[in-house]
């Protein structure tokens, strides 16, 4: 791709004077029109040391209204972004419907000069296309606009750049010795630049290189991209039908072979084994926790459930034997004004653990595909996604060594019912049951297909479902911490055996 790229493309001073006027003029009623809109836009600048990013940025937003944009310049993950997973930290930047977020470096790094630097193994890098690619896609589909420039001059012109930084004591300071090293191994950024471009050119986020020797022409060439890029993606918000469906059933997974339906509501456990096992592993757990805890393993456990089914219970039974530095339990709620101004798996990134940390979901980012999806909350095309989303989401995080456990807790019609009435006639449990609970009971048809669906589509090897049994309220809290226990014991027992 920049093997074809002509540098030597200028723009004479009067000719590019009158066409930045005009651009500047546009741009800046495109981006009123966008935040009237509501359409969040992220502009990436990529590119060689010296290629001018810095003083193209600070020439794109002249014209903006500054109350409307951000810049983030990427720099070295900080300690607190090295304990999450890679993507963690650019989840926690993306901007809300209206805004436009602009970066100076991006998630791109790790794939330019971590890849040199850091010696990343080929598969490694495999997966970082593939992260990129599955970040960008999810954020354009839900109606994010990325416009991405590669700024590209030669080798011979960025040393020139860096010797007239040298040149003069009040810019010296900005050219280190690794940009000296990067300007010596120009050809092999060469290979790796053009090798990410190819892979990441995509059509929901295709990459504009820009020919940066000559500055005139490049603030020229990235105005004109944005000005087509915002007009393109404001034609089709404009002719957008933003409905929700009503929720369809699709040919939902029934009877025996069902996973729903396999659970065995009749296993038990007495009372006294039943203290004296949550005794155990309750013991066990804590001990594993400060062992994670010193092997920098993070944990996500996600409860899902039936209205009444015991979540709580079985959170309680997890938490109470563990120190409470080194977990947080994340109540899901509907989502706020501004969480809906994000796309849908943000507030989930946001709280995912550091390294050695345990989350835990009361509630997860499946109500998509369940709450949602039944509600009529969101569209049919959009919950059909979300499994592919989800399901990469979860990827993503047990490759950056994440344990990540998922249990639905299932109970019959007759036990949520009978547990019900039993909340109604106690005073001090009374506020736990409500008038939605009652109306989410009378649609159990129409939230059972979408369960097993659910299930049967995002349970894989790395990110399992676990169907517990819960008309025992003891059988599902100790199988819930046997399952965890297992889970940890198994990981520890791997970095052991790598060490």
């Amino acid at each position: 791709m920049l093997e074809n790229i002509d540098l030597s493309k200028t723009l004479k001073k009067k000719e590019g004077k009158e066409l930045l006027e005009k651009l500047d003029t546009e741009v800046a009623a495109l981006q009123r029109q966008a935040r009237e809109l509501k359409i969040p836009v992220m502009v990436v600048f990529e590119g060689w040391g010296a290629s001018g990013k810095g003083r193209l940025i600070n020439r794109m937003i002249q014209p903006l209204d500054p109350r409307g944009f951000k810049v983030h310049s990427i720099q070295k993950a900080t300690q607190e972004e090295e304990l999450h997973s890679y993507m963690w930290r650019f989840w926690n930047k993306i901007p809300s419907r209206g805004r436009m977020y602009i970066f100076d470096r991006s998630w791109y790094t790790r794939v330019m000069r971590e890849r040199v630097d850091r010696n990343m193994t080929r598969e490694q890098v495999v997966c970082a296309f593939n992260e990129i690619n599955s970040f960008e896609r999810m954020l354009t589909v839900d109606g994010m606009l990325i416009i991405k420039f590669f700024l590209h001059i030669s080798k011979g012109e960025q040393k020139r750049r860096f010797e007239k930084l040298e040149s003069s004591p009040e810019t010296k300071w900005r050219v280190t010795r690794e940009d000296w090293k990067h300007n010596k191994q120009y050809d092999e950024y060469f290979s790796i630049c053009d090798e990410m471009l190819v892979n990441t050119d995509t059509e929901y986020a295709p990459w504009h290189v820009v020919e940066a020797e000559d500055d005139g022409y490049a603030a020229a060439r990235i105005l004109d991209c944005l000005v087509r890029s915002l007009r393109s993606r404001i034609q089709q918000e404009t002719e957008r039908e933003k409905q929700a469906e009503p929720y369809i059933q699709t040919a939902p997974p029934s009877g025996s072979s069902s996973p729903l339906a396999k659970a065995d509501l009749s296993k038990d456990v007495k009372k006294d084994k039943y203290k004296e096992t949550l005794k155990e592993y309750q013991k066990k757990l804590a001990l594993l926790q400060s062992r994670i805890y010193q092997a920098k393993i993070p944990m996500v456990l996600g409860f899902e459930g039936w209205d009444a089914a015991g979540k709580g219970g079985a959170i309680k039974r997890l938490t109470e034997c563990m120190d409470p530095r080194g977990y947080e339990v994340v109540p899901t709620a509907s989502p706020n004004d501004y969480e809906k101004a994000h796309h849908y798996l943000w507030r989930f990134w946001t709280k995912m653990p550091q390294a050695g940390h345990i989350a835990i979901f009361d509630r997860t980012w499946y109500g998509r595909v369940m709450v949602e999806r039944v509600e009529g909350f969101c569209t049919r095309a959009e919950w059909q996604r979300a499994y592919r989303e989800i399901n990469e989401m979860e990827e993503q995080l047990t490759e950056a060594g994440v344990i990540v456990l998922k249990f639905w807790i299932q109970i019959d019609k007759d036990e949520q019912e009978r547990r019900f009435r039993a909340r109604q006639e106690n005073p001090e449990k009374s506020w736990k049951i409500t008038e939605e609970d009652w109306r989410n009971r009378a649609k159990w048809d129409e939230y059972e297909p979408a369960v097993n669906e659910m299930i049967m589509k995002t349970s894989t090897a790395k990110a399992p479902w676990i169907v517990v049994e819960g008309n025992s309220k003891y059988y599902a809290r100790l199988k819930v911490l046997k399952t965890v226990v297992e889970a940890l014991e198994k990981r520890l027992g791997k970095e052991t055996k790598q060490k």
